[in-house]
């Protein structure tokens, strides 16, 4: 078979490949470009490509990888041309007429000789990774823009292959000094609440769920991650696992300042002196009382929680709770409402209820605080008895003296005071003594000479200063100072 004949089997061969071949000759002519390499250089025939190396160097602008421009002892071409052997080079192919045609090729040499073994074809071997390098491209450029913290390990090692500025800034550590790191020196899993998992999912190249870590960094003691595990292949299909972090450290110090507040509270609560407990709104189950409230009603913490003020028997009468509970339902607070409560022995307390209703975990409760004022109570009405025993003979005191111990016995209920005796005119002094006689007011006209409606101007007038409002009552505050004769 001759040479020719070698050459066109050859030609046949190639043309059903799906890399691309590119044959040279001595002369640096290009004889032969097969279908997938004329594709792989955006050209239909050999013409477009270039028919010699000087313009095919006219055509396309070749860089290495790390972008260097290609020199003349490093073109490619040139190292086939001397016969030098290459694997697996790596250049961008970059049309000169469109820059925007852009292509990674993989490419080796391979030096095809003669019978007396010269140089006879010199081939260069096309594999187009452009699709490859073009998603390299795009994930690193999404791993250096995204904001969440992350870094990528290689499976085969557990060395740390990439880290994107988010870690950076979360960690602390300069680049350099997590590159090239294994996993563990760095220890991402250090602390996590299910790290017997987590290193067993890395180890099988398995996804690993969020869970919560202790990273391990040089600006902080401990610095708490929320971290999680997917595991992914970079070019070259290299089984790797893709770390991503959140920073926990800002809902840890809200924890910690609210679990501070709560145990703040908690203590406040059991420091006040005033008997105080927190009960569900909807059935009044006491969820807490402090110490106070103990004493008070003589029940321990155990006997009261859990139970509602019915099944205590803590209100004397049911009315009364109902009217408080009623109060609290409509105004979401209660001041000072009077009530008798009843201790764990039965005695009965006479008592000032405050309550406001706040919310716990969700629930609507409502906060009481009890004030006991059955001394108070005693010591009034004792108060009001001595002065009604003294009151019986009015002979032996001042009108002064009447005058404040009938404001001590009957205090003004509208919360203004009203007047003395020696404050009302004569002809008032003469209706209200008419009145104590259980005279009519047309009897106080008759006798006064006055007209009825004038009667009832002065009784108006009478009742408005003394503050009464009835007939009855100006009797009695006229009786209490001595003034019904």
């Amino acid at each position: 078979m001759t040479e020719a004949a070698n050459r066109l089997h050859l030609r046949q061969i190639i043309d059903g490949l799906s890399e691309g071949i590119i044959l040279v000759e001595p002369d640096q002519t290009i004889s032969y470009a097969n279908p997938a390499a004329l594709a792989m250089h955006g050209v239909g025939s050999l013409g477009e490509l270039g028919p010699d190396i000087e313009r095919f160097r006219q055509n396309y602008l070749l860089r290495y990888r790390n972008h260097r421009a290609v020199d003349l002892e490093e073109d490619i071409l040139d190292r086939v041309i001397a016969g030098e052997a290459f694997h697996d080079l790596t250049v961008s192919v970059v049309r000169v007429t469109n820059p925007k045609q852009e292509w990674v090729h993989r490419v080796r040499s391979l030096v095809i000789r003669n019978r007396d073994g010269g140089q006879d074809c010199l081939a260069l071997v096309i594999h187009d990774a452009t699709d490859r390098y073009d998603a390299e491209e795009r994930f690193e450029r999404a791993f250096g823009a995204n904001p969440a913290p992350a870094l990528v390990c290689r499976l085969s090692d557990f060395k740390i292959v990439k880290v994107n500025e988010g870690f950076l800034h979360l960690s602390g550590y300069e680049r350099d000094q997590v590159l090239g790191r294994s996993i563990y020196e760095i220890d991402v899993l250090r602390e996590a609440e299910r790290r017997d998992l987590a290193i067993s999912r890395l180890s099988a190249g398995r996804a690993i769920p969020r869970m919560e870590a202790c990273l391990r960094v040089p600006s902080d003691a401990e610095k708490w991650v929320m971290v999680a595990g997917q595991p992914i292949s970079l070019p070259g299909d290299k089984p790797s696992m893709l770390f991503t972090f959140a920073d926990l450290e800002d809902r840890r110090k809200a924890e910690q300042a609210f679990q501070q507040s709560q145990e703040w509270l908690a203590k406040s609560f059991q420091l006040v002196p005033v008997p105080t407990a927190l009960a569900r709104l909807d059935a009044f189950l006491f969820l807490r009382i402090n110490d106070a409230f103990a004493r008070t009603f003589r029940y321990t913490a155990e006997e009261v929680l859990g139970r509602n003020p019915t099944s205590l028997n803590l209100w004397v009468d049911p009315a009364v709770r109902a009217s408080f509970e009623e109060e609290l339902e409509r105004f979401g607070c209660v001041r000072n409402f009077e009530g008798r409560l009843r201790t764990s022995d039965g005695t009965e307390l006479d008592c000032l209820i405050s309550a406001e209703t706040v919310t716990m975990d969700g629930a609507r409760c409502c906060l009481w605080a009890v004030q006991d004022v059955s001394e108070r109570k005693r010591s009034e009405t004792e108060l009001v008895s001595a002065i009604e025993s003294v009151m019986q003979d009015t002979s032996w005191f001042s009108r002064g003296v009447i005058e404040k111990l009938a404001a001590l016995r009957n205090p003004p209920r509208s919360g203004r005071r009203s007047a003395g005796a020696d404050q009302l005119t004569s002809r008032e002094r003469d209706v209200l003594v008419r009145l104590c006689r259980g005279e009519t007011d047309k009897q106080i006209g008759s006798d006064l000479g006055l007209a009825p409606n004038t009667v009832r101007n002065h009784v108006a007038a009478l009742y408005k200063k003394i503050g009464v409002n009835r007939r009855v009552s100006a009797v009695n505050w006229a009786r209490e100072r001595g003034l019904h004769e």
